[in-house]
């Protein structure tokens, strides 16, 4: 049997939103994009044009879906919703500020910042290596139906966050030294062998504004 080909992957995290600016958890609360998120969003669509994209995947939480929606008008496709690459579940903490959980919930604020990989926060949400696994099975999946083609992928700050770690071996508890800003292009290639990296946190396009560059997803 022949070796599959691999498949060239553009992961993308959403445009800016007022949460972002105000440091409040989205997790899987439905937040849109504000203006500075809509330029961003314009000016990924405008980046890729020239790409030879096969096929445009998005979470259905609008931040992403909107971002995604402007790269699939320059490239004159369709976006098509995968709900498995929505943000990490946030359960309590979900539309609160980083300072409102540190002051209400100390305690499982400190687990947070320590990302303990079996830790959920309460009501409902996802441990880290939840997140992980979700996002790499359907990332996987998706590569699987274009070898051979490039693919563009647009979710959340906490995704990307998880393929940044499986591309390069690292656990989900150690300490980030990567960015995740809003509307930056990262490249990854998958192959049966697993994902690896190529290029992150590209910003180029973004040269004349600022991107948010924070994790609250």
């Amino acid at each position: 049997m022949p070796a599959m080909e691999a498949t060239r992957i553009i992961a993308v995290r959403h445009g800016e939103t007022s949460w972002n600016v105000d440091s409040r958890i989205q997790g899987q609360l439905d937040i849109g994009l504000n203006d500075q998120g809509q330029w961003q969003a314009r000016r990924v669509g405008q980046a890729l044009a020239g790409e030879p994209v096969a096929a445009i995947y998005s979470s259905d939480l609008q931040r992403a879906w909107h971002t995604a929606e402007h790269i699939a008008r320059a490239a004159g496709l369709d976006v098509a919703p995968v709900p498995e690459l929505r943000e990490r579940c946030f359960g309590r903490f979900e539309g609160r500020t980083f300072k409102e959980i540190e002051e209400s919930w100390p305690d499982e604020a400190h687990a947070w910042r320590k990302r303990h990989p079996d830790w959920a926060p309460p009501d409902g949400g996802e441990t880290l290596l939840q997140l992980r696994e979700r996002v790499q099975r359907a990332v996987c999946e998706l590569a699987q139906r274009h070898p051979g083609e490039l693919i563009v992928i647009v979710a959340h700050g906490g995704v990307l966050d998880a393929l940044y770690r499986v591309a390069t071996g690292q656990e989900v508890n150690s300490p980030r030294t990567w960015e995740l800003p809003n509307g930056a292009i990262n490249r990854l290639l998958w192959t049966p062998g697993g994902l690896s990296l190529v290029g992150w946190s590209d910003t180029q396009h973004l040269a004349e504004g600022a991107a948010a560059d924070d994790a609250s997803a």
